[in-house]
């Protein structure tokens, strides 16, 4: 090896040295997509326990409701995570390799925990088939991996989503399985959820005051939990309003959406004919 090429060597090595150096520089957003990623992995930890200790005990398979609360809350502190980590990354620096860290801490908490909580729901019973519970678990985690890439590759002329975004449609699959016992029409609704996440129907960003609201009904369903946790006799009652209006708001949305497209190509039509 000549001296020019040890030297043109050593400088193709530091050229590789910056990129990948700089990379492992986590920032404050970063930081806070893997909190998502930790408390997608201890929901799942916690329904896990659930089953391990009723196997322990010896009896069938119930899992408690303040099992099911605790994971439902570490996801939705993971959902909140998720809903700054982008705005503390246009608000300070990002790093180059945040918008993996982001898409792979959101498939472990509203991909791979939900789907792990319909086949504790409806894995145990003998109401439903158990392939039919692994299936539509199945669909929910491969909608979610789908429409994470999508949304790496794909982008709309307005801005908006491309499908239902993928923490909200964790929400719906987690509200069906509070609000509702395990069965096929059940499980139904769980199909449509994964089939709306891979759809072509917009749903608007959080932005601004949309963004507001979402962070104050994702503490609305928190008190919920908590409340139900600490009172769970006196507590379905709010676990039913704010799984319903979940479940309301996410077939509500598309239906607007549908009206505002159809308002807008009937006000291009007149103006096209006058």
């Amino acid at each position: 090896m000549t001296t020019a090429d040890a030297g043109s060597w050593q400088e193709e090595e530091e050229e590789l040295r910056g990129p990948v150096g700089k990379a492992f520089r986590l920032s404050a957003a970063d930081s806070l997509s893997l909190g998502n990623a930790l408390c997608g992995f201890l929901a799942v930890c916690v329904l896990a326990s659930s089953a391990i200790q009723s196997l322990k005990d010896g009896g069938d398979f119930t899992p408690a409701p303040s099992y099911f609360a605790t994971a439902v809350v570490l996801l939705l502190i993971g959902a909140t995570c998720d809903l700054f980590d982008g705005l503390v990354a246009r608000r300070f620096r990002a790093s180059a390799m945040g918008a993996e860290l982001d898409n792979l801490a959101d498939v472990i908490s509203f991909g791979f925990a939900p789907a792990f909580m319909v086949v504790i729901w409806g894995g145990f019973t003998h109401q439903v088939p158990f392939v039919a519970v692994l299936a539509a678990a199945g669909a929910v985690l491969v909608a979610g991996v789908v429409r994470l890439a999508r949304f790496a590759c794909v982008k709309t002329k307005s801005g908006d989503f491309m499908g239902l975004p993928i923490p909200m449609g964790a929400m719906t699959v987690i509200s069906i399985v509070l609000l509702f016992e395990p069965s096929i029409y059940a499980l139904l609704a769980v199909l449509g959820v994964a089939w709306l996440m891979v759809s072509r129907i917009e749903y608007p960003k959080p932005k601004g005051q949309l963004a507001a609201v979402v962070l104050g009904w994702i503490m609305v369903n928190v008190a919920f939990l908590a409340f139900w946790v600490a009172r769970p006799e006196g507590g379905d009652l709010p676990i039913m309003i704010g799984a319903s209006m979940q479940i309301a708001l996410v077939a509500a949305i598309p239906l607007r959406m549908l009206f505002y497209k159809r308002s807008q190509r009937r006000e291009a039509e007149r103006v096209i004919s006058n």
